[in-house]
């Protein structure tokens, strides 16, 4: 009997596109393998009908951003008592929480990027915020809002269009805003709890934002294997790897760091990288040998619920 694969895809987040474009990638793969009968539905307001009436052996979670990546899902998966694949519902709400990620981060001794929560009010003071930035942080700072990805709405701002850059997301409530760490861009996957590998980006952009990911015309660079020393190789994996057991994660997560002045700061988690033509994930696994189907295999085994 074909093993019946639900691949959920789309939603309602800003990277409701991207998250399109791995299912198509992911279902066209899958489809070559006459063992599986699949099925794609988007979240709405149908979703645990057709759920139900699919009854899935394994739900393929495609969804990127809130609603997907948050435990949102996740949550309506536990109750189904349907096995999905990637992390649960704590872990990936910690994950895709800025804040609570990096406190966690910095309790236990990973190096992250200082950082001042500013949470918008009718009235504010600019000199306040200007002051707390010169004290903590210096220009140029990142501003981005707590539970996004993809780097969806991140603005790098001097103090000169700072305001500017920050009223664009006041629609969040709140954000972070961090400092700014110059360096080199290095990202690391982790599988299944084991090192899958790292890459490095040298984006043509300012830095590797939503347009530097997933548009082939911004000609983002591709370094593989990532020209570092071993001992920073290891320290760079093994901080990924903490990272991941850290936050309780499932499957496969992308970890995305600085490199500068031989330390490494970690960004942020990502607890469902993407998987399309230009997805770093694939990218990585293929260099070590293992191809795209045998990836997303390797994700659909995973697949369980109470996690």
């Amino acid at each position: 009997m074909k093993k019946k694969i639900l691949l959920i895809a789309g939603g309602y987040s800003n990277e409701r596109e991207i998250s399109i474009l791995t299912a198509r990638s992911v279902y066209l793969e899958l489809k070559k393998n006459k063992k599986y009968n699949l099925k794609t539905i988007e979240p709405n307001g149908k979703f645990i009908k057709k759920l139900r009436l699919f009854k899935p052996d394994v739900v393929l979670n495609l969804l990127h951003g809130r609603y997907g990546e948050d435990g949102y899902i996740q949550t309506i998966l536990e109750s189904e008592k349907v096995k999905y694949t990637h992390s649960g519902v704590m872990s990936s709400s910690i994950a895709i929480d800025k804040e609570l990620s990096k406190k966690i981060f910095i309790k236990n001794k990973i190096l992250t990027p200082k950082y001042i929560k500013l949470v918008f009010k009718k009235n504010f003071m600019k000199k306040k915020i200007l002051n707390e930035i010169k004290k903590k942080l210096e220009f140029p700072v990142v501003i981005k809002p707590i539970n996004e990805g993809s780097s969806v709405n991140v603005h790098i701002s001097n103090k000169s269009n700072f305001f500017k850059n920050l009223y664009k997301l006041r629609n969040y409530g709140e954000v972070l805003i961090e400092k700014f760490i110059p360096g080199r861009e290095i990202q690391v996957a982790i599988l299944d709890k084991k090192i899958l590998g790292a890459i490095e980006l040298k984006p043509k952009r300012k830095f590797y934002d939503y347009e530097a990911k997933y548009n082939p015309k911004a000609k983002t660079e591709h370094i593989i294997p990532v020209k570092i020393s071993k001992k920073n190789y290891n320290k760079v994996t093994s901080l990924a790897l903490k990272a991941h057991k850290l936050l309780k994660c499932r499957g496969v997560t992308r970890s995305d760091f600085r490199f500068y002045k031989d330390k490494f700061y970690l960004l942020e988690i990502n607890t469902q990288p993407g998987m399309t033509s230009l997805s770093l994930v694939p990218e990585i696994a293929n260099y070590i040998g293992i191809n795209f189907i045998q990836l997303i295999e390797k994700i659909i085994k995973d697949a369980s619920i109470n996690k």
